[in-house]
């Protein structure tokens, strides 16, 4: 028998937004203290909490500015905000699976504003 679940909405997140939304869910579960939280959640309380850089404010005017960028569509920004590069070659990695690469130009352009937030 094949379970299959519907997808009702898909929304992009930085990894601080993450994080304060994992910290919601955990001061709520915390009130019921003699459940454990499952595995995969305080996994991703972990990671969260290990690789977020700046405030859920800061990424989401991150998000914005590269969005302004001609050649960062919205996933892209995303990827860039929860990765910060710190230079081209890290940058590039981004591009990897895109069907165009961008110029030295551009992806100083992309940095420049990287550069601003990290």
């Amino acid at each position: 028998m094949t379970i299959f679940k519907e997808i009702r909405s898909e929304e992009y997140l930085t990894i601080p937004e993450t994080k304060e939304l994992l910290a919601d869910l955990e001061a709520e579960r915390s009130v019921d203290e003699d459940r454990e939280l499952p595995y995969e959640l305080a996994r991703a309380i972990e990671h969260a909490n290990r690789f977020s850089v700046l405030s859920p404010e800061e990424s989401r005017e991150l998000v914005s500015e590269l969005r302004d960028i001609e050649k960062v569509d919205e996933p892209t920004a995303y990827k860039i905000a929860n990765l910060l590069p710190r230079d081209r070659d890290e940058l590039r990695s981004v591009y990897a699976q895109q069907r165009y690469t961008l110029s030295g130009d551009e992806l100083d352009e992309i940095l420049n504003v990287v550069t601003r937030y990290a």
